[in-house]
């Protein structure tokens, strides 16, 4: 089994490098586990005061559970993992079923920034882009899914979410064996970490 971590900053292309990696590989070979499923339980907590806590920073997540979950499947066994309601900020009572495949991605902002979880991956990937780039995604993105104004959404850049970055997320680059530039539109590199995990594979 190989785990495969993914890092970089909201926007940067994450999820399209995660689905370049499954598209690349055979059906059924790959599992993926973000980071954002295992922000902890904050549902006894009012919602008014939920909505304003910060999310980008490595504390607002259950990393023993998300390292306990590795671990499970790295010994063959499926997991249960957490499911969670973004416009809630609370975790959800459903959870969906992992199993084990050959290749276990682990996807999300801060998963370079946890000592534990990096000890367990094989290859640590952080995907690099520019700022602007990065605040245009989150735009509309957060507009789309989550149901929230340019304005709450920039309010919140300048807020939390680039502060959090140059604090937690810019510094964890240096742990990354290979750094994507240019996010998901760099398909030379993404073509290289591709073909890279199917040598793993082989071995």
């Amino acid at each position: 089994m190989l785990i495969i971590g993914i890092a970089g900053g909201t926007g940067s292309g994450k999820t399209t490098v995660v689905r370049r990696i499954i598209e690349s590989l055979p059906a059924d070979e790959v599992a993926v586990i973000p980071q954002d499923c295992y922000y902890k339980d904050n549902h006894h907590i009012p919602l008014e005061v939920r909505l304003k806590m910060n999310y980008d920073e490595p504390a607002s997540i259950e990393w023993p559970l998300l390292c306990s979950h590795l671990s499970m499947l790295k010994e063959g066994r499926p997991i249960e993992m957490p499911t969670y309601d973004f416009l809630t900020c609370a975790r959800m009572p459903e959870t969906v079923t992992v199993r084990p495949r050959e290749v276990i991605v682990v996807e999300g902002i801060l998963v370079l920034s946890d000592e534990q979880l990096r000890d367990m991956m094989d290859v640590k990937v952080f995907v690099d882009a520019d700022a602007d780039d990065r605040l245009i995604r989150v735009i509309s993105r957060d507009c789309i899914e989550r149901g929230r104004t340019p304005k709450m959404v920039i309010d919140r850049y300048v807020e939390t979410l680039k502060p959090m970055h140059e604090l937690y997320i810019e510094p964890a680059k240096k742990f990354a064996d290979l750094i994507v530039p240019q996010g998901g539109h760099n398909t030379v590199a993404i073509k290289l970490l591709t073909d890279y995990i199917r040598s793993l594979l082989k071995k």
